[in-house]
């Protein structure tokens, strides 16, 4: 297994309880989101399932409901859960966010973590 990492920010510039949006190919448009829970943090591609190519925040950062208990898609209103990425209200219920691998290293970085997997010989 073969691994790269792309460092998106420190644990500290994540509040609890908020989520973030990440440009890590700096293509000038958040690809990522990441949503902190205490010391668990969930990432996405910011990708509504619904449309595959629909942006999820209405404005930078903004992917949670105003409780902060859902994953929004502001185009068309469906929810996701924070934990897990289904959609459980929407047009695309059903389905789920994709799911993306980070990784907090010993100094509170957090990675964007990339495996690709070889295949098992037998």
């Amino acid at each position: 297994m073969q691994a790269t990492d792309i460092v998106l920010c420190h644990l500290d510039d994540l509040p609890d309880g908020e989520a973030r949006g990440f440009d890590p190919e700096g293509s000038g448009q958040d690809s990522l989101l990441v949503v902190r829970q205490g010391a668990r943090l969930h990432g996405y591609r910011d990708l509504c399932p619904h449309y595959g190519d629909t942006p999820m925040a209405w404005r930078r950062h903004a992917y949670l409901n105003a409780e902060g208990t859902y994953i929004v898609c502001a185009a068309h209103g469906a929810l996701f859960e924070i934990d897990g990425g289904a959609c459980v209200r929407g047009p695309c219920l059903g389905q789920a966010l994709k799911p993306v691998k980070l990784a907090v290293d010993a100094s509170g970085a957090v990675h964007l973590t990339t495996e690709q997997h070889h295949p098992k010989q037998d």
